[in-house]
């Protein structure tokens, strides 16, 4: 049989993308509009690959290619029963191994023009991690710093809508950054997903002009920022957020009202504070949620908390911040979208 592996620069030559790793590795992260059809199940890949080290890999292929074919048979009679006559699939797995040669060939068989990726999603995976050390030195970044409650995200959602390149690091990690900044009902993507967003959205971007972004640590919740992406925003120039502390405590009284809706799990959370701040202390913030003493609670956690955090890891890292462009933010006003063209035109975009 000739060859019918082809590489990830031909992507664009094919109709659909159709991954046929497990749902498990699907949701794990996948090359950017693909379909899963999966040949085998979460369980079936648990089965066949046990049968593989504690019994034979004969064993295991036999009984695999029984479960593969079964499953082919179904994508056939459903997910592609209306694909037209000169559809053009490419195919891929984790490798480019057995899993994705086994639909292509019937893919071909049925007359249609498939090809499966070589190496599989590895080689995508690779071809991501090579992007991600290459692409972001290539941007000039205008970094948003300010202290928590300021309006950054908000500043930076508004930039984007008055047409510039912003780079919103936390809507791709579904995570505000903080101890307490998990989105409701959002989970966080994993690492690998992550870093497929984030290349995708760079890939967008225009190099001749510049790029905001919020400043963020090197962890947003449980995913990590590539070290180019994060030396290239530490090198950057910045724009000091500010905006006063009743703003800033009607700011977090609206971003983090759902915290009280569960107020165990956001005193178990505020726990977590315990070492870097006494017993006592974390004791009487607790007392506050109780209490309903909302305002009170988040001036307290702007003052003791999030100031000095934010003194303590901005200062290091960011070198450009003495020299930062003063910006003050109405962050709960209505007209955001017209501060964000103000601050364009004192930057002279």
């Amino acid at each position: 049989m000739k060859d019918i592996s082809v590489s990830l620069d031909r992507l664009a030559d094919f109709d659909e993308i159709v991954d046929v790793r497990t749902p498990l590795e699907f949701a794990e992260d996948h090359i950017p509009g693909a379909i899963n059809a999966p040949v085998l199940d979460n369980e079936e890949r648990v089965v066949v690959g046990t049968l593989y080290v504690q019994s034979s890999p004969f064993e295991a292929t036999r009984i695999g290619a029984a479960m593969v074919a079964r499953n082919i048979a179904r994508h056939l009679e459903t997910t592609f029963a209306d694909r037209p006559r000169g559809w053009r699939p490419f195919v891929y797995c984790w490798r480019g191994g057995k899993r994705s040669e086994s639909l292509a060939v019937w893919l071909n068989l049925m007359g249609w023009q498939a090809r499966k990726l070589d190496g599989g999603y590895k080689t995508y995976r690779r071809s991501v991690l090579d992007t991600l050390a290459a692409l972001p030195p290539q941007f000039e970044y205008i970094v948003l710093t300010g202290s928590t409650g300021s309006g950054k995200t908000r500043l930076l959602r508004a930039l984007g809508n008055a047409g510039a390149q912003a780079l919103d690091l936390e809507q791709l990690a579904a995570h505000r950054g903080s101890l307490l900044g998990a989105v409701k009902g959002a989970p966080q993507p994993s690492q690998k997903a992550f870093e497929t967003a984030l290349v995708q959205t760079l890939r967008g971007f225009k190099a001749d002009r510049p790029v905001f972004i919020e400043a963020e640590s090197r962890t947003i919740g449980r995913v990590a920022l590539p070290d180019a992406l994060l030396g290239a925003m530490h090198r950057s120039r910045c724009v000091s957020v500010q905006a006063t502390e009743s703003e800033r405590i009607a700011f977090l009284l609206d971003d983090y009202a759902h915290l009280f809706e569960k107020p165990d799990a956001f005193k178990g959370q505020l726990r977590k504070l315990v070492g870097l701040h006494s017993h006592e202390r974390v004791a009487r913030w607790c007392s506050l949620i109780d209490a309903n003493e909302r305002a009170e609670l988040f001036g307290e956690l702007i003052a003791l908390h999030y100031d000095p955090a934010y003194a303590r890891s901005s200062k290091g890292h960011f070198v450009e911040l003495p020299r930062a462009l003063p910006f003050e933010l109405r962050p709960n006003d209505a007209d955001i979208d017209a501060q964000a063209k103000a601050l364009l035109e004192r930057l002279g975009m």
